[in-house]
């Protein structure tokens, strides 16, 4: 199968590599449609973190955010997965440790990452293996778009989940790139007042686009009480910029990470008694985001800026925009295992799989 491998930092190749095979409980994916982040823009820089600390080498099999069909099961898989439209878990425990066994398997000591750690490769290719108990099924109102937005989602959902704000709150996110616009709409849809604080006019223009009134640099944000402030960006300066924002008794979320550390004064958060969440991983929230996506409680379809094949992914980790893609900031990518209108290569006349636009 074609499968796009990371070299080096910044070098890269689309190479036939051998399919996968399903072991005992997994399953082998058909992936249709793979979203591109910023870790693995890190991966290709050589800034992430992982490479320094053993946790991953090169070369890399990148792609974390996707959508597929399941095309075979191993051994003590239920073949009724064969055929159905899936996402997957990045976050795979070993299931016998103490955190595994308490259902936060998503920080175990041992875990895989699906294209991130060394062990699981990841969706950038035609195909990739799972285990089934990562499997998350896609409703037929999920379609590909969604379900390769579902694992950003889930860590957007769970920050918006841990800023606890409803009518009558007033929440700033800074950052609105993928994660900082999924973590607006969610907090929006539940009835808070929402700021977004960004750097470049296109981003915040964009924002308003999608019906954010209020935007604003570093410059000029208005000195307002925001009940929660959640971090969403890269900007190592930008955590303590949230404490000093946050109202006494408010909550701060932090879901971005930086390339260098961050710091904050603890005597700060302590007078103000304010609550401090980090956020990891969508493990605990992928479930909750298909639903959402299913109920149309938001719709985050307009963040993605263009669709490219594996050919073009190189490109776009180099910082490069396809010719012909939107303001949103996700860019997607198409297996050449499914065609542009969704059918798979090789089908028989009339037989579809679900649509990926």
């Amino acid at each position: 199968m074609r499968a796009f491998v990371l070299t080096g930092p910044r070098e890269y190749a689309v190479r036939e590599v051998p399919a996968p095979v399903a072991m005992p409980g997994e399953a082998v994916i058909d992936v249709e449609r793979v979203g591109v982040c910023g870790t693995d823009v890190e991966f290709f820089t050589g800034e992430m973190a992982y490479l320094h600390q053993g946790h991953s080498s090169y070369p890399l099999r990148l792609g974390h955010e996707w959508a597929g069909v399941v095309s075979a099961v191993g051994d003590g898989a239920d073949p009724a997965w064969i055929g159905r439209r899936v996402m997957g878990d990045t976050m795979i425990g070993d299931g016998t440790c103490r955190r595994c066994r308490r259902g936060n398997q998503h920080v175990c000591e041992k875990r895989q990452e699906v294209g991130i750690r060394d062990g699981r490769p990841g969706a950038l290719a035609e195909q990739l293996a799972v285990p089934v108990s990562a499997l998350h099924v896609l409703p037929d109102s999920v379609d590909s778009v969604l379900g390769a937005l579902v694992e950003p989602g889930g860590n957007a959902l769970r920050a918006a989940q841990a800023a606890n704000a409803g009518p009558g709150d007033r929440v700033l996110v800074l950052g609105p790139g993928t994660i900082g616009l999924l973590v607006a709409m969610f907090v929006r849809a539940a009835g808070a007042e929402v700021h977004l604080l960004g750097v470049t006019p296109d981003s915040l223009a964009f924002a308003r686009s999608l019906g954010f009134d209020h935007t604003w640099t570093e410059r000029d944000l208005p000195e307002l009480p925001f009940d929660a402030v959640i971090d969403a960006s890269n900007a190592a300066h930008l955590p303590a910029l949230a404490l000093d924002a946050v109202q006494p008794s408010g909550r701060l979320v932090y879901i971005g990470l930086s390339g260098s550390p961050s710091t904050i004064d603890t005597r700060t958060l302590v007078l103000k008694d304010v609550t401090a969440i980090g956020v990891l991983s969508a493990s605990p929230g992928l479930a909750a985001t298909i639903e959402a996506y299913a109920k149309r409680v938001i719709d985050p379809r307009p963040l993605v800026g263009g669709t490219v094949g594996l050919d073009q992914v190189g490109a776009v980790l180099s910082g490069e925009r396809p010719p012909g893609t939107g303001p949103g900031p996700k860019i997607h990518v198409v297996t050449s295992v499914f065609d542009a209108t969704g059918h798979k290569n090789g089908a028989k006349p009339g037989e579809t799989v679900d649509a990926v636009s």
